[in-house]
């Protein structure tokens, strides 16, 4: 592979480990919750009734199974969410996202939107929608593999 083909990977990790320190920064000068958090929270709060199995909140973040029990626990010993079982499964549970997880979240969007706006779709302009359509290309190519 040379440097031509090499280069466009390159520059998506590095802007990626950019953006997301960014962020991080930001949230953690607020006393606001790391980023790993929200991206728990969100699917939990858009979920029906605002919880999710353990498995389908696994398949909607990109963490390990045990890095996600981890989070589990770190987020449930914060008051954010709460397990539940499963009343037809002895052995499942749900993650639940409390009150003051959706307090939470709602604190944390806005330092989140923000560097969405001014460091991700700002120096893209109008090439965003190609970059969308490569992304989801890649992506698609993925979940074929």
């Amino acid at each position: 592979m040379d440097e031509r083909q090499l280069a466009p990977w390159r520059a998506f990790l590095n802007a990626h480990a950019l953006l997301i320190r960014r962020i991080e920064d930001d949230l953690r000068e607020r006393g606001l919750p790391p980023l790993g958090w929200y991206d728990v929270l969100w699917p939990l709060h858009e979920a029906p009734e605002r919880r999710l199995r353990m498995n389908e909140l696994a398949d909607k973040v990109v963490l390990s199974r045990t890095g996600l029990v981890r989070l589990v626990d770190r987020l449930e010993r914060a008051g954010l969410l709460r397990r539940e079982a499963v009343p037809e499964d002895g052995r499942g549970s749900y993650a639940a996202i409390t009150a003051e997880g959706v307090a939470v979240l709602r604190r944390m969007w806005p330092v989140y939107r923000r560097h969405i706006e001014d460091d991700f779709l700002a120096p893209l302009g109008a090439d965003a929608v190609r970059v969308r359509v490569a992304f989801e290309r890649v992506a698609e190519a993925g979940v074929r593999a």
